[in-house]
């Protein structure tokens, strides 16, 4: 079994952080990512909102974050976290790939996508129906998309779908969006996107692919059906802390509870990021979140080791 000064489990920008500054303070330190590099940086397109930089690419600026961790001496492993067993001084951290003990964890698993849970919505993933507009986005070129939500991440991705969509229209149950002033107005002045209010999705329908939508006017108190070629969903995300078990206490939607030093209440675990409760899910304070939680944890392992 490898042992190793701090187990960092996710590789988004919170992971990536922690990961630097414990490797600059010399500590053996692993970061275990499931997927992508980047965490949700790897499926967004442009970011703007990053010091330093007035404009990146999601993915580049993730790698840039890892790139910078690993020269520092953090080691990386792609594998599936299964379980954690945190009784006792050495973490365990098991995975799919085998079992870890650290001095020290650090939670930044960050969050995933919510789902609509409407019939269609399964059988047409990948056939039409994606959570990722610079994943899919290329594939439909010329056609007519619909984004489902009202936040940043719907406004923004609908706003990239239109280099490729002949029309976007962003279907949101309110009568108003909840995303950033600043990207509200370059929505409403896109020629290509177009907006349903007061309306939820009820069904997915297609033959193989998708083709329509049926819609429910929460106005009018009506169903309708509209035709399209993609549904493109950003209706919130949960965070990823199921398979902590209930190990961690958290609130309903799973995020931890921590304290300004990033500590949960077991003693050497900390939990960073969008995962935590009260988060502001964005890039900037996730990197804050990982270098507090990561200078927290050597003084924690420098106290107890």
């Amino acid at each position: 079994m490898e042992q190793y000064d701090l187990v960092i489990i996710g590789g988004g920008p919170t992971g990536a952080a922690a990961g630097l500054y414990s490797g600059r303070s010399r500590l053996k330190t692993l970061i275990l990512e499931r997927g992508m590099v980047g965490g949700q940086l790897a499926v967004t397109e442009d970011v703007e909102n990053y010091p330093g930089f007035e404009s990146i690419l999601g993915p580049e600026l993730g790698q840039k974050l890892m790139d910078h961790a690993e020269k520092f001496g953090a080691e990386t492993k792609t594998v599936e976290v299964e379980s954690v067993d945190l009784e006792g001084k050495y973490k365990k951290i098991i995975t799919d790939g085998g079992t870890f003990e650290s001095k020290a964890l650090i939670v930044a698993t960050g969050s995933m996508h919510n789902k609509l849970e409407v019939p269609g919505e399964d059988e047409f993933s990948g056939k039409g129906v994606s959570y990722c507009a610079v994943c899919d986005g290329a594939f439909f070129r010329d056609k007519e998309l619909v984004v489902v939500g009202g936040g940043d991440a719907a406004v923004e991705e609908g706003a990239y779908l239109t280099r490729f969509a002949s029309k976007v229209t962003i279907i949101h149950r309110r009568d108003e969006l909840r995303a950033q002033k600043i990207l509200q107005e370059r929505a409403f002045s896109n020629d290509k996107m177009d907006f349903i209010w007061n309306s939820t999705v009820q069904e997915i329908k297609g033959n193989g692919l998708v083709s329509s939508l049926v819609l429910n006017d929460l106005k009018n108190d009506r169903a309708y059906e509209k035709s399209v070629d993609g549904v493109f969903i950003y209706v919130g995300l949960t965070p990823s802390t199921q398979f902590l078990n209930g190990v961690l206490p958290t609130d309903e939607q799973g995020h931890l509870h921590v304290n300004l030093k990033m500590e949960t209440v077991f003693p050497g675990v900390f939990g960073a990021g969008d995962v935590r409760a009260e988060s502001s899910m964005q890039v900037a304070s996730a990197v804050g979140d990982g270098a507090t939680a990561a200078i927290f944890a050597e003084k924690y392992i420098a106290e107890n080791f």
